[in-house]
């Protein structure tokens, strides 16, 4: 990988023998090896046995989970914050897990709506519950670096499973606990819809 680095540093009309770019092609690779990692991650070994029997069967939400990812289609990173829910049937996870399965699908080459679903279907998988939510809101330096060049646009993303896709009560509850959240932050009024992609 490091003499492929190296020959791109040359075909981009720079020195790689250069003293600030003798070192580049060993950090490169370290860094695309990191942030890649989701490729050799298994998630079992990621949960780790943390699902427990429980009985609770309200909404589990965890929010402002940030991600950084790589756009499969330009190398470049998209980055933001991931919000995951779900109702549990008999299991609930422990919940620092959550942000490690989102990080298990944010490092590898990605596009947003795909690892939005991926995240959702790996929980709907491990603990059976009755319904999975996550959304995701992503700033694409694809689109703000380059192209169109849009520096303050960004991308909401979700996947609705199970209940709240069947019962819009149950995901008007989700979606309005984020909407107040995201808001605030933002510092928009409350009642600005999220828009929602794959619902």
């Amino acid at each position: 990988m490091q003499d492929l680095i190296r020959q791109l540093i040359e075909q981009l009309g720079e020195d790689p023998n250069r003293e600030g770019l003798v070192k580049t092609p060993q950090r490169v690779e370290k860094a695309l090896r990191f942030l890649t990692s989701g490729y050799a991650a298994n998630i079992d070994e990621v949960l780790n046995e943390a699902l427990f029997t429980v009985d609770y069967s309200e909404m589990v939400i965890v929010k402002d989970i940030d991600f950084y990812s790589l756009c499969e289609h330009h190398l470049l990173p998209f980055f933001g914050k991931c919000h995951v829910a779900y109702i549990p049937r008999r299991r609930v996870i422990g919940l620092s897990k959550i942000p490690r399965i989102v990080d298990v699908f944010a490092r590898r080459l990605q596009i947003q709506e795909r690892m939005t679903n991926e995240i959702a279907q790996v929980i709907l998988e491990k603990i059976d519950p009755r319904g999975v939510a996550v959304v995701c809101e992503g700033t694409h330096l694809c689109m703000s670096m380059r192209g169109v060049e849009k520096q303050n646009s960004y991308a909401v993303t979700s996947a609705m499973l199970g209940i709240f896709r069947e019962n819009a009560r149950t995901r008007m509850e989700f979606l309005e606990l984020l909407r107040t959240r995201t808001a605030s932050m933002a510092g928009l009024p409350a009642n600005v819809p999220l828009a929602c992609i794959n619902e």
